[in-house]
């Protein structure tokens, strides 16, 4: 359950957020959406794939922690284990709050039901006074550039459909206990149909800025490799 409001000085003066990571406070997940300003990081960390929204109509791109629903390989010890978090968990137990009328601007929105929330240790939201933290600011621009960029997506998933450089994506792995885990319902970058690209047609990407971008999502396939390590370390410990 969610409990989604928009934060104010009066009624959330004392919250604060704890630093805490794991499946209980929203971190266990198998991947997240991202957007192509945020490739650079995302791909030294993490495998970047296409999937499906839930109408089935456009892809959104992703950033893959597990092999299957509710598996995040990167939550250890009530952390979060990797150099960078992508923003759409970063933020988390805030998101963005769209305008209810014209002339209004976005809220930041607090889900109160989220472990993390808390009014004994973490970080607070708003000082003494009733200001914003610096805390709270940062989350703040996060969420606005994180929206920004969602929004962007859209741009890029039309080049790449356009050019036909996705692909369905299907990994079968067997772990060391002989169980065995498929990863399906993904796309990838077609590294074939990405290197046949006539000239025109790369001058189009780069023109567009969404070049690099697809180079870096190709390139962060290798991190597939990490991520059943993970699984097979992780399992072969819990049995």
């Amino acid at each position: 359950m969610t409990n989604h409001v928009a934060v104010n000085p009066i009624d959330h003066k004392a919250l604060r957020v704890s630093h805490e990571r794991n499946g209980l406070t929203g971190d266990g997940v198998m991947c997240c959406i991202t957007f192509p300003d945020e490739f650079r990081n995302v791909q030294g960390e993490y495998p970047i794939l296409f999937r499906m929204n839930e109408s089935r109509t456009d892809f959104h791109c992703m950033a893959l922690f597990g092999l299957e629903n509710g598996e995040n390989q990167f939550l250890t010890d009530n952390k979060w284990d990797a150099r960078y978090i992508p923003l759409a968990m970063d933020i988390q137990p805030f998101l963005i709050g769209r305008p209810q009328g014209e002339g209004e601007d976005p809220k930041v929105v607090i889900d109160l039901d989220n472990d993390r929330v808390n009014e004994g240790e973490g970080e607070r939201i708003f000082d003494d006074a009733g200001h914003p933290t610096e805390y709270l600011e940062t989350i703040s621009k996060k969420l606005a550039y994180l929206d920004t960029g969602f929004q962007a997506s859209a741009g890029y998933i039309a080049v790449l459909k356009k050019y036909d450089l996705l692909e369905p994506l299907t990994i079968d792995v067997t772990m060391p206990d002989g169980s065995k885990n498929s990863l399906v319902g993904f796309h990838a970058i077609n590294e074939e149909k990405l290197a046949g690209l006539s000239g025109e047609a790369l001058g189009d990407l780069q023109a567009q800025g969404y070049l690099q971008p697809t180079y870096m999502a190709l390139a962060s396939l290798s991190q597939l490799g990490e991520l059943i390590r993970r699984k097979a370390t992780i399992d072969s410990y819990e049995l």
